[in-house]
């Protein structure tokens, strides 16, 4: 991978929520712009974690940190973290030695991309926004607003200004092109960089305790390793360990929804569902392999018929294990695409876990195959750093910001 650029270019991402490798969390951006050619990253983040709401350290020199409020849940604290955060951002940005050429502001939440907008015009720098996911229709999927409001249309106003001054919009999943154009963007601006994983980096090691030791298996090993929130619908996920007891079903991460999954597990006497707390990237790549079958499970939310574009899935596939996606759209398409599992309605989750683990164990192993190599191919981070290499160097070449367009003039055809 090569960059058009004579000389390292400076890159500033905004992503409150990102994380080294070695902490639990999204680590999105320290893999795709580590892959970088000519390229130097730095990545502005939140100090407090989104789900376990602990402060974090890292002697990563590719990140800063930003002090940031705790909250207990989605109230008026929340919003002040954001402010907080974009706040301390553009202070960060501002900062920033040598002048980034590139400010790369990512969603989720919007106030992100306006302190990057921001820092970008003060700084006179490109501006590349990242959607990550689709404010503010996640909040109306949520119920946390509702559609027409005052607040919501404001919001959409906001969304759609801040369509018209990034140079480059990033989307991760792309059927969400389609609701951009509707928006009236360009289409040219827009640039898919899917998620991914590196198969790679999911082989078991050694060096960390295994999956099996963590928990007690008996039948096959279902493992789901994300979010725990709303949207996640992990509801479904316990009512189908309800109606397969003889198999072991462990959850991994943290989120809002997480007390409360516990609590039904316990007050089911659901013997066979076990939590585990998050893991770091690096360690859950070593181990999650050590399951049977992968569970990418979401609400069934009309956001989602957008698109998605979920890590966990990815994860899976990388680790070559089978999966079984409810998810409609691109994911489905993927684990069809792949032959590397099954997909099935929304609140289809149960049918298909009992026809995935009712497979033969050669069976299994075939879908886990192809999938990790449908990764490698289509999905990996090596192959995803490639489309933003070539987005971030044409972006910095003259002329071609939105400032610079609306600058030239037209030319009369035969002159």
């Amino acid at each position: 991978m090569t960059s058009s650029a004579s000389v390292q270019r400076q890159v500033l991402v905004l992503n409150q929520y990102a994380k080294p490798l070695h902490e639990p969390g999204g680590t999105r951006h320290v893999e795709l712009f580590g892959r970088l050619s000519g390229w130097r990253h730095t990545i502005v983040v939140g100090d407090l974690d989104n789900y376990t709401r602990q402060r974090f350290q890292t002697t990563d020199p590719h990140f800063v940190r930003v002090r940031v409020p705790s909250y207990r849940g989605n109230d008026h604290q929340r919003v002040a973290n954001w402010i907080s955060y974009s706040l301390g951002a553009l202070r960060a940005a501002l900062r920033q030695r040598p002048r980034p050429d590139v400010v790369y502001a990512s969603s989720p939440h919007i106030l992100t991309p306006v302190a990057g907008w921001l820092a970008a015009r003060i700084r006179r720098s490109r501006f590349v926004l990242e959607i990550r996911d689709l404010w503010p229709e996640t909040l109306v999927s949520m119920g946390y607003l509702r559609s027409g409001s005052i607040t919501h249309r404001l919001l959409r106003a906001l969304e759609r200004w801040l369509y018209r001054r990034a140079d480059a919009i990033v989307v991760v999943a792309e059927g969400w092109r389609s609701y951009l154009v509707a928006q009236g963007v360009d289409e040219s601006r827009i640039e898919w960089v899917s998620n991914g994983a590196e198969p790679a980096d999911f082989t078991l090691r050694p060096e960390y305790r295994s999956l099996r030791s963590r928990v007690p298996v008996t039948g096959r090993l279902v493992v789901y390793a994300g979010a725990h929130g709303p949207l996640n619908g992990l509801d479904l996920l316990l009512d189908a360990a309800a109606e397969l007891p003889e198999h072991t079903f462990v959850l991994i991460g943290d989120g809002l929804e997480k007390a409360h999954l516990v609590e039904r597990a316990h007050a089911e006497q659901l013997g066979n569902v076990h939590f585990l707390d998050t893991i770091p990237k690096r360690e859950l790549a070593g181990i999650i392999g050590d399951a049977d079958v992968g569970v990418h499970v979401l609400a069934n939310a009309e956001i989602f018929q957008l698109g998605a574009s979920p890590n966990k899935l990815y994860d899976y596939l990388a680790a070559g294990l089978p999966v079984v996606t409810n998810c409609p759209d691109e994911p489905q398409d993927i684990v069809l695409s792949a032959g590397a599992g099954i997909a099935v309605g929304p609140n289809e989750l149960v049918a298909g876990l009992r026809k995935l683990l009712g497979e033969d164990t050669a069976t299994l192993r075939a879908m886990g195959g192809r999938g990790r190599r449908y990764i490698e191919e289509h999905r990996s981070r090596t192959v995803m750093a490639a489309r933003l290499q070539r987005l971030l160097d044409a972006v910095v070449v003259p002329g071609s910001s939105r400032a610079d367009r609306r600058r030239t003039p037209a030319t009369t055809p035969g002159a």
